[in-house]
């Protein structure tokens, strides 16, 4: 299976992993990724620096969900989404930041001292941390799926 040299985010949506963090989600050793990789089971691009990357599709392909995402983080809070900003917007003293994190979009509203602070822009790395006291749930008209 041909490999692209370097991966364009501007013609592949797809986000892509570091090999560690895809054989992790896929159960499998680095040395087993390798060989898929060279076999042809497991499509593999590389970046600049000649990096195996492993697009987020192909995990989710091999194990049929998406691959959780660690955060890096000691907190407490277990509602943690790593993700990628896509939009920053500010207005006054308050931003909305639009975060893709996986299949998901989030928009969180926060200060826009926060956005300066943290230099949130499009395409930066970052983790939503999600606390909330209730939890509301509806039902839809139509049968459930």
């Amino acid at each position: 299976m041909a490999r692209s040299q370097e991966p364009n985010p501007g013609s592949d949506p797809d986000r892509l992993l570091p090999v560690g963090q895809a054989a992790r989600a896929l159960g499998i050793s680095l040395d087993t990724l390798r060989r898929w990789d060279r076999e042809g089971r497991i499509r593999v691009v590389r970046d600049r620096a000649n990096r195996r990357m492993v697009p987020a599709s192909e995990v989710e392909r091999l194990v049929g969900r998406p691959p959780r995402l660690a955060t890096g983080s000691r907190l407490s809070a277990r509602n943690r989404l790593a993700g990628v900003v896509r939009n920053v917007q500010t207005d006054g003293v308050m931003a909305v930041v639009e975060i893709e994190a996986g299949p998901y979009v989030l928009a969180a509203a926060i200060t826009r001292d926060a956005v300066e602070e943290l230099a949130l822009a499009p395409g930066v790395t970052v983790v939503a941390t999600i606390k909330a006291t209730s939890v509301m749930v509806s039902r839809e008209e139509g049968p459930a799926r």
